[in-house]
């Protein structure tokens, strides 16, 4: 949201009568690294044993007030920008059940895990008006809320959408994830598909992401600009994906 982080807290949840201590001390130097990389330092943490692995952080952090960046503020003529390919929740769950291989998965994880920070660097330079990450409620979802929040109707260009490789084929395969059919409710009366979409490209609208990238409402006249800066600086994924409609029934349109 435009914030600068100064401290984290780091929360884990670990079987140590399961797994070998060494993979924690792997997960928490992991994690200090990425804390170190976003200029913040980490202040301390909390750990507790459990049945499995779980990792997260509790950050604290700045932002001018007059700077704040929010989901609902996108303006009519705006574009939408991504930074970041599409897929991730179908390909870890993929690599869970085997039907994915974790060298695959290996390939794309540094993008997966770069941070956003250096790209809104780069993009508060142009005159943002709304910003969301792609998180857990998938590209449609996020986007319905910009939608909603902002008054607006965003058209969503499907053959732009950047994913990450085999994403497709493992909807192809049967592979799910258990927020697919919560995040196509969340949509329900508020999406139109207008364009022709086999069943597994459009599970790819509601796939939830790990680490996703960020949707930006830019002014048209400057979104080809800042793609190229952002493409420039290694953001190699960075692509206009939509624009945002004056609407008097806010929602979202895929074409």
């Amino acid at each position: 949201m435009g914030g600068k982080p100064l401290t984290a807290l780091s929360l884990v949840m670990f079987p140590s009568k399961i797994l070998d201590i060494g993979v924690l001390r792997e997960i928490l130097h992991g994690g200090n690294d990425k804390v170190i990389e976003s200029g913040a330092s980490m202040a301390g943490g909390h750990s507790v044993d459990d049945n499995e692995p779980k990792y997260g952080l509790a950050v604290t952090g700045i932002v001018h007030p007059d700077r704040i960046l929010t989901n609902c503020g996108a303006k009519e003529g705006d574009a939408l920008i991504l930074t970041k390919p599409l897929g991730t929740g179908v390909l870890f769950n993929a690599c869970r059940s085997k039907k994915l291989s974790f060298g695959e998965l290996e390939r794309i994880l540094p993008q997966v895990a770069a941070l956003n920070g250096e790209t809104l660097d780069i993009a508060l330079n142009s005159d943002i008006h709304s910003c969301t990450d792609i998180t857990g409620f998938g590209i449609v979802g996020h986007s319905l809320e910009m939608a909603m929040g902002s008054g607006v109707q965003i058209d969503l260009f499907y053959e732009e959408f950047p994913f990450y490789p085999h994403a497709l084929d493992m909807y192809r395969k049967g592979e799910t994830t258990r927020s697919n059919e919560a995040n196509r409710r969340l949509s329900e009366g508020h999406l139109e598909i207008a364009t022709k979409l086999s069943k597994e490209k459009e599970e790819l609208l509601f796939d939830p992401q790990t680490s996703g990238g960020l949707l930006l409402a830019v002014p048209e006249s400057q979104a080809k600009e800042l793609v190229n800066k952002l493409r420039n600086a290694g953001v190699e994924t960075a692509v206009k994906i939509g624009e945002a409609l004056g609407s008097a029934t806010p929602g979202i349109r895929i074409i």
